[in-house]
C-alpha cells in the first residue's frame, strides 16, 4: 500500500538531519504541516485527509473528534517523549499506534537546559551581556546575582529528566535536595541523592524550585495561588517540562510581588508564546521556545527514532516504546 507521511507541527525534524528526511522519503510522499495549537479536530482530521502517518509535535490536540473523522491513520510518532496532546483511548479504538521517543533520549537535554536557564536567571547573564552589546560594560555592578551552590533546591517530579536535575545540582552544586514524587519511593529518591518530601515541605523550605513533572489531569496548574503563597520569600523557579504545571496568572502575582525572584521557564501554557506574553514584562524572566531537546546529540536520536518507527510500521512491526500498541495493522 501506499503511505503518506505527515510532519505536522515540527520545526526541527528532518530540518538538520536531512537523512532522515530522505529515509522517510524512500517510503512515501512526505509534506511539513503547520496547524493552530488550538485547530479543532474535525479540522484537523480534514486536513491531514489521506496521511496515513504522522510525525507529532507537542501541538496540535488529536482528540476523540478528530480520530472520529479521521480516515486511515496507521501511526502517530511523537517527536519527543510526551504525548498528553494525544487521546490513547481514541487511538487504540481506530487502530492507531502511538509511540514515542524513550525517555533517555532527551534526559540529558532537558535536564541540562533546566539548569542552564536556572544559571543564566540567577546570574542574570543575559541582561548584563546585553549591557555589553550596548556598550555599557562601566554597568557591572548592577548584575550581582544569587550562586546556586549550597542552597536548597526542591525537584517536583523525579523521573528522566529529575533524576537528572537531581545529580547535576547535588554533585556539581552541592545543594541540598528535596524531591516530590508520589510515584516514587523514598529510597528511589535517595539513589539519586534527593530527600522525599512533601510538595507543602518543598515549597516552604526550597530556595529554588526545578519543575520535571509530567503533565497530568491530576497536576494541570499544580503551582497555584495557594502553593505560590507557602513558598519562600525571594524563591526562584525553573520549568523545563510543561507550562500548565504552573497557573501563570498565579505566578505574574508572584513575580508582581516580588515573592518569586525569578523565573527560567522553556515553556508556556500555550505554544508558541508572543512578545504580549505576561511573563515578558519582567526583567527577571528567562523565556526559551521549547528547546530544552534541541541539541544536535538529542535531535539525531529523536529523528533517528521517528524515521526507525514509520520503517517498522511498514513491516507490520510494532515500534518500541509505543504507549498505544493495540491495531490491525502490526503483526
Amino acid at each position: 500500500m501506499a503511505f503518506k507521511i505527515a510532519v505536522v507541527n515540527s520545526s526541527s525534524f528532518g530540518r538538520v538531519f536531512t537523512d532522515h528526511l530522505k529515509r522517510l522519503e524512500k517510503i512515501g510522499e512526505v509534506k511539513y504541516f503547520t496547524f493552530d495549537s488550538e485547530i479543532g479536530g474535525k479540522e484537523l482530521a480534514e486536513a491531514l485527509h489521506g496521511y496515513n502517518v504522522i510525525v507529532a509535535s507537542v501541538t496540535p490536540f488529536y482528540t476523540k473528534e478528530f480520530f472520529e473523522n479521521k480516515d486511515e491513520l496507521r501511526l502517530i510518532t511523537r517527536h519527543g517523549i510526551g504525548y498528553n496532546n494525544i487521546d490513547l483511548e481514541a487511538a487504540k479504538a481506530h487502530d492507531t499506534i502511538v509511540s514515542i521517543i524513550p525517555a533517555l533520549v532527551e534526559r540529558d537535554a532537558v535536564a541540562e537546559n533546566n539548569v542552564t536557564n536556572l544559571l543564566a536567571l540567577l546570574r542574570m547573564t543575559v541582561a548584563s551581556s546585553n549591557r555589553v552589546k550596548a556598550d555599557r560594560w562601566e554597568d557591572r555592578a548592577q548584575f550581582v546575582g544569587h550562586a546556586l551552590f549550597n542552597k536548597t533546591v526542591g525537584v517536583i517530579g523525579v523521573g528522566n529528566t529529575g533524576s537528572c536535575v537531581v545529580e547535576i545540582v547535588r554533585n556539581g552544586f552541592r545543594c541540598n535536595v528535596l524531591a516530590y514524587d508520589p510515584y516514587k519511593s523514598e529510597l528511589e529518591l535517595q539513589r539519586f541523592g534527593a530527600k522525599k518530601v512533601t510538595l507543602d515541605t518543598l515549597l516552604a523550605e526550597a530556595d529554588i524550585i526545578c519543575l520535571c513533572a509530567n503533565l497530568t489531569k491530576e497536576n494541570y496548574h499544580m503551582i497555584s495561588d495557594q502553593e505560590v503563597a507557602k513558598m519562600k520569600d525571594g524563591v526562584y523557579l525553573s520549568n523545563s517540562a510543561r507550562g500548565a504545571l504552573l497557573d501563570e496568572n498565579a505566578i505574574v502575582k508572584g513575580l508582581q510581588s516580588g515573592k518569586i525572584a525569578g523565573l527560567a521557564t522553556d515553556v508556556l501554557e500555550v505554544e508558541p508564546g508572543r512578545k504580549d506574553h505576561p511573563y515578558l514584562q519582567f526583567d527577571n524572566v528567562i523565556v526559551t521556545p521549547h528547546t530544552s531537546a534541541y541539541t544536535m546529540e538529542c535531535l539525531e536520536q529523536m529523528g533517528n527514532k521517528c524515521v526507525t518507527d514509520v520503517e517498522q510500521i511498514k513491516q507490520h512491526q510494532l515500534p518500541a516504546r509505543s504507549v498505544q500498541p493495540i491495531s490491525k495493522y502490526v503483526d
